[in-house]
């Protein structure tokens, strides 16, 4: 579908963006859209017909310089992005998750999945799981998983509920994405291999995040969180210059027009340049990667409220744009 005029209204922070679009009669091509909604394609504009967003990213450092100039020329006039399908920004190689990482969501959610036999009051098991967080910070342990990026769709897609997710849950997120290869980096040096950021919900069936026949495993994340389009993704990447503080963004999602989450990355525990350094650690992480950065408090489980056939989320990020995405059972579609 072409883009939505609700999130064409809102668009993003600085004067351009990276996106991924076609049409009926284009096949997919990476396009430098402008905060008045005009769109140039870059296969053309930089005469690559083989170009794509990550080999874009690839060459990040050069590339960002040729972008911030398109977007200043006003000798070209563009075409209007209504006009156009809105695909996930990127195809990243991987994906970095990060689970556990604001204080009061894990709060809410160490209070929702509770032992039935702890009839502690909620105030004690709150504070219980208060102590742990403060203890974790203290600690410096971040919690960094993998997902996998056959479960990335566009940002204005439908989202297929699979038959066998009894629970499924939304938790916006946001996305760095990287712009230069990271490996065993600083969290002083992080925010230097981030090309950008965009906005990720990552759906989760709260059914099977914890293994029933086998405890001791532990959480199911592939289970759990990687059905094809359990991760929305856009619609766009917005340059990290033109970000000021991915420490104090606004994230908000709706859920039929009601307001689910609404929080601020002030509350993350690690911050971006914490997961990227953490996530570099171990392995090394690549253009056009994304280290999605945990979600904030107000998601179904703690609303008693889960995703079913017709439901409709809106999601946005400070500055990121929005993204619009419909339920749809797998029986129904």
């Amino acid at each position: 579908m072409s883009v939505k005029p609700e999130a064409a209204s809102a668009l993003f922070a600085g004067p351009f963006a990276l996106a991924t679009l076609s049409t009926p009669d284009e096949p997919a091509f990476p396009a430098l859209v402008t905060a008045d909604a005009r769109v140039l394609d870059l296969k053309v504009a930089l005469d690559d017909a083989w170009l794509t967003t990550r080999r874009l990213l690839e060459d990040w450092d050069s590339a960002v310089s040729r972008l911030t100039a398109l977007a200043a020329d006003s000798g070209w006039e563009g075409r209007p992005l209504s006009d156009f399908r809105v695909h996930a920004p990127v195809e990243p190689r991987q994906v970095f998750q990060s689970g556990a990482n604001y204080r009061q969501h894990v709060i809410d959610l160490h209070v929702a999945h509770r032992d039935p036999a702890d009839d502690r009051p909620e105030e004690e098991r709150r504070a219980e799981a208060a102590d742990i967080m403060d203890r974790r910070a203290a600690e410096d342990l971040p919690y960094v998983f993998i997902g996998l990026p056959s479960a990335i769709t566009g940002p204005y897609d439908d989202v297929v509920l699979p038959s066998w997710a009894d629970r499924p849950d939304w938790e916006l997120e946001l996305a760095a994405v990287i712009g230069r290869p990271a490996h065993r980096v600083s969290v002083e040096e992080a925010l230097e291999h981030v090309a950008g950021y965009t906005i990720a919900n990552d759906l989760t069936d709260r059914a099977t995040v914890f293994r029933r026949d086998m405890p001791q495993i532990g959480t199911d994340w592939l289970r759990s969180k990687n059905a094809p389009g359990f991760t929305p993704l856009g619609p766009w990447i917005v340059p990290a210059g033109s970000v000021a503080d991915p420490g104090d963004l606004r994230l908000t999602l709706k859920l039929n027009g009601e307001t689910m989450q609404d929080e601020s990355t002030k509350d993350m525990i690690f911050g971006v340049a914490r997961m990227v350094s953490y996530a570099s650690q171990t392995a090394r992480l690549l253009p056009g990667d994304l280290v999605l950065t945990g979600s904030p408090a107000g998601n179904g489980m703690h609303w008693g409220r889960l995703l079913r056939d017709g439901d409709v989320m809106d999601a946005s990020i400070t500055g990121l744009g929005a993204q619009r995405t419909r339920c749809v059972a797998e029986a129904a579609r």
